[in-house]
Formats: C-alpha cells, structure tokens, sequence
C-alpha cells in the first residue's frame, strides 16, 4: 500500500512541477503515472551506474555535478515516456529540483504510519 501511495504522490508531484515550470509538459495524469515509473527504474537502476562512473567529476566538483546527473535522468525519461517533453537542459535541471522539492513537501504532509490491529 506504501508503494502505491508513493507512487501517486510522485505522479501529483510530477504534475504540480511541470504547471509551475513553463519548459516541461505531461499531457495527462497517466502520463504522470508512467513517467513516475520510468523515472523510479532510471534512478533505481541506470543513476548509480552513472554516478559511479563520474565520481571523480563528483568529487571534484564537491557533489554538484550530481545536479548534472539528475539533469541527464530527466532528458533520458523524456526520450522514453511518450506525452513528456522538455525544452532542454536548463528545464530539466530545473525540473529535477523542483520535483525533488514537491516531493519532499508531499511526501512529509501524508502520515505513513503502518496499519496495526
């Protein structure tokens, strides 16, 4: 049940993002829906791999490039989930920060306590 509700506080949050940002677009809810899907696999499954391969820039750059990261994520999802689109780089650096703050917001006001009997 935990995962459901996350997921459709990520979708809300996806949505809430791309009205206040004018360089991103989701057609609809279920393309909110997919793209909080694709997103969680890309974060799950190919963003670690890409940190780990830049972590000298990483370091470097003292954990700002990971804004870059987060950046080329967003790109990457909007080449796959059709009904999303970004208008470059700078949106979707943008995009990721104000999602990743939505979220946040989101997230903290729904009490997840555990069902107990």
């Amino acid at each position: 049940m935990a995962i459901l509700l996350n997921w459709l506080i990520s979708a809300l949050a996806i949505l809430v993002a791309a009205y206040i940002l004018p360089g991103v677009d989701v057609n609809n809810f279920l393309t909110a829906l997919v793209l909080a899907i694709v997103l969680g696999l890309i974060n799950a499954l190919i963003r670690p791999l890409v940190l780990l391969i830049t972590l000298p820039l990483n370091i470097l750059t003292l954990g700002l490039f990971t804004f870059v990261v987060n950046a080329l994520m967003i790109l990457l999802a909007a080449q796959i989930v059709p009904g999303f689109s970004v208008n470059g780089f700078w949106w979707a650096l943008l995009f990721s920060l104000v999602l990743s703050i939505i979220n946040a917001l989101l997230k903290g006001s729904v009490d997840q306590k555990p069902i107990t009997q």
